[in-house]
């Protein structure tokens, strides 16, 4: 688990193709990994990742062919910039919000533009995670924890702050970036437990407006 606060810009140093999927080398700049062995999780741009290797300026990793067509990571190339973070302790601020690091889609940048010292972002989702996305609702963009603007359909705004421009990469999008999306974990659950026994039935399509009437929901 994690909390979507960025902890350091790290850097892809070396991409090594291993029978189909990939090793990633990373250089983790600030990051401290002096308390991290082997086996620890690390997000890579909100991509849980389990280190394999310590290699002195940072760790490598092993991202398997799932991840890597689900996930923007199939795209990164050597100096590619990626948001870090080590997994949450009991000990660790919960300053964000609680970040499994699975990624649940793919989103792309529509609009950037300056609002005073923030910027405003416009960002498509895919539809299937529209109904998971609600005005001042929580939602990780490549393993950043932000806060929803405002919602229209499957297109999201953000608000992004000075100093996450500073901290993350961020600063580096532009419209057409391709980015790593996951949804509030509380949705996903309360969708589930909604369906109640139809979550058994492996025909069953989540719920639906007509599904809240017909149990009550609604009216």
């Amino acid at each position: 688990m994690f909390t979507g606060i960025i902890q350091a810009v790290g850097q892809i140093q070396r991409l090594e193709p291993r029978g189909g999927d990939v090793r990633l080398s990373i250089a983790t700049g600030k990051l401290a990994l002096d308390e991290v062995v082997l086996g620890d999780s690390i997000a890579v741009n909100g991509v849980c990742l389990t280190a394999v290797e310590l290699t002195g300026q940072g760790f490598a990793a092993d991202v398997s062919r799932e991840t890597l067509s689900l996930t923007t990571l199939g795209g990164f190339g050597t100096g590619s910039r990626v948001n870090l973070e080590k997994a949450l302790t009991l000990s660790t601020p919960l300053g964000g919000h609680l970040v499994s690091g699975h990624v649940d889609g793919v989103g792309t940048l529509l609009e950037r533009h300056e609002d005073a010292r923030s910027w405003r972002l416009r960002i498509q989702a895919p539809e299937e995670l529209a109904r998971y996305i609600a005005h001042k609702g929580s939602i990780c963009v490549d393993g950043t924890s932000l806060t929803v603007n405002a919602v229209e359909g499957a297109v999201f705004e953000l608000n992004i702050v000075p100093h996450t421009i500073q901290e993350t990469i961020i600063g580096d999008y532009q419209p057409g970036t391709r980015v790593n999306l996951e949804v509030d974990l509380i949705a996903r659950y309360l969708e589930r437990l909604l369906l109640g026994e139809q979550a058994a039935n492996p025909k069953a399509s989540g719920v639906t407006l007509e599904f809240l009437a017909e149990h009550g929901f609604v009216k």
